[in-house]
C-alpha cells in the first residue's frame, strides 16, 4: 500500500524525484496512521507500507528512491531470547539489504537495553509509538541528516536505571557546568543548532563542547555518548 500527499502549489520534475519513506508494521491501522502522519509532515513525499519484514525487504530491493524506513520489529522482551534474537535479526536483514538507507525503530518498548542494542546494530534512531508528532518529525530529520535520535534521558532512564548506575563513577563529574548543559540536551536528541539556540551560544561553540565531551568520555560519536550515559545511570530519578 502507498499514498502520496503533495504540497499545494508544488511541482516536481524528472530531475527532482519524489522521496520515498517506508513504514513497516504488522498492524494495518497503526502503520497507516504513521504513514498519514509522515505525509502531513513531509507533503509531496511518497509513503509506502509493509506488513512484514519480507515485504519490506522486497520493496527495498525494488525501490532505489527509498530514503528512510520506520520499522517495528515486534516484541523485544529481553527475558525471551528467541523473541529478542528475532527482532535483532530483522534489523540486521534490513541493514544488509538497504545498506545506506537509514532505519528508525518504531516501537512501544522503552527499555534502555532495547534502545542501546538497536542503535548498536545500526538503527538511526528509536521512536516510541506514544511520542507526539513533533518527536517523530525531529527523529526523521536527524536520521535523514545522518544523525541519531535517542529518547534516553528522563522518562526512559528514570525507570530503567532506578536500580542504580552500572558504572563505578559519575561521568558528570568529568564535565564542566556548560558541558553538562550541552550533554543533557545532546542526550535529549537535540541537534547542535537547537542546543545553541537553547543555550544562547554560537553553534560553533556547541561543536567545541560536544568534541570535548566525547574526548572526556572516550567515545567517538553521539550514539556512544548516549550508551555511556545509559550504562552509568548519570540521571537521577527526578522527572
Amino acid at each position: 500500500m502507498e499514498f502520496e500527499l503533495q504540497a499545494r502549489g508544488s511541482s516536481r520534475s524528472a530531475g527532482n524525484p519524489t522521496r520515498i519513506f517506508l513504514v513497516v508494521d504488522e498492524q494495518p491501522m497503526v502503520r497507516h496512521g504513521f504513514a498519514l502522519s509522515i505525509g502531513e509532515i513531509y507533503p509531496g513525499t511518497r509513503v509506502m507500507e509493509a506488513g512484514s519484514l519480507d515485504e519490506a525487504l522486497d520493496i527495498g530491493r525494488k525501490t532505489p528512491e527509498l530514503v528512510l524506513v520506520l520499522y517495528d520489529p515486534g516484541p523485544q522482551r529481553l527475558d525471551d531470547a528467541d523473541v529478542a534474537a528475532g527482532a535483532g535479526d530483522g534489523l540486521r536483514r534490513l541493514k544488509e539489504t538497504l545498506v545506506a538507507v537509514p532505519v528508525l525503530i518504531l516501537t512501544n518498548s522503552d527499555e534502555v537495553a532495547d534502545i542501546v542494542e538497536s542503535v548498536r546494530m545500526g538503527a538511526r534512531g528509536y521512536v516510541l509509538k506514544t511520542s507526539p508528532p513533533e518527536v517523530l518529525e525531529h527523529a526523521i530529520s536527524l536520521a535523514l541528516s545522518g544523525d541519531v535520535f535517542l529518547p534516553l534521558p528522563r522518562a526512559v532512564l528514570n525507570g530503567a536505571l532506578s536500580e542504580g548506575p552500572r558504572g563505578n563513577d559519575d561521568i558528570l563529574d568529568r564535565l564542566t557546568d556548560r558541558q553538562r548543559d550541552v550533554f543533557e540536551l545532546l542526550l535529549a536528541g537535540h541537534s547542535n543548532k537547537e542546543i545553541a539556540r537553547g543555550l544562547g551560544v554560537l553553534e560553533g561553540t556547541v561543536k567545541v563542547h560536544v568534541r570535548a565531551i566525547m574526548q572526556k568520555l572516550g567515545v567517538r560519536n553521539r550514539t556512544q555518548v548516549a550508551v555511556v550515559a545509559a550504562r552509568n545511570g548519570c540521571f537521577s530519578g527526578e522527572g
